[in-house]
């Protein structure tokens, strides 16, 4: 082999890890980090005593497959505790970096047909846990 056919052979190698790296998600890690806000939002007032919108953020845009909410105590006894949110993937979800508690997702549906987010209670622990394709991120939060 010439030194001509040696150097297009490692642009090709080179050419093909940059495509590995930046085009596929060989290197990506196998978990979603997550973050949670709660906001006002304008020109929606809310009565005394309501619960915030929470805002939950993904580290990056995913295509969802299940969301579930349960309370944290109840979690850590029973893994199998009924979630307060849970929906789940029907079809092809739409990549999403960030989403309101309750909030229809198109592409998602309730686990239980016919069910809605419950109300969160203040000053009580949840664990949100967020689940697309093969990889999942849990967060813990509470409502102030």
């Amino acid at each position: 082999m010439n030194q001509k056919n040696g150097l297009l052979i490692l642009l090709l190698v080179i050419l093909g890890a940059i495509y590995a790296v930046w085009f596929t998600d060989w290197f990506q890690p196998h978990s979603i980090s997550i973050f949670h806000t709660s906001r006002e939002l304008r020109g929606r007032k809310q009565p005394a005593g309501a619960v915030p919108n929470l805002i939950f953020g993904l580290g990056r845009q995913v295509k969802l497959t299940e969301i579930k909410v349960v309370p944290l105590a109840a979690f850590q006894t029973n893994p199998a505790v009924l979630p307060v949110w849970h929906i789940v993937s029907d079809s092809n979800s739409i990549p999403m970096k960030s989403f309101f508690y309750g909030q229809f997702i198109r592409g998602l549906k309730p686990a239980v047909p016919g069910s809605r987010a419950k109300p969160l209670e203040k000053s009580t622990p949840y664990r949100l846990i967020v689940v697309a394709g093969k990889i999942h991120g849990e967060h813990d939060f509470e409502v102030q």
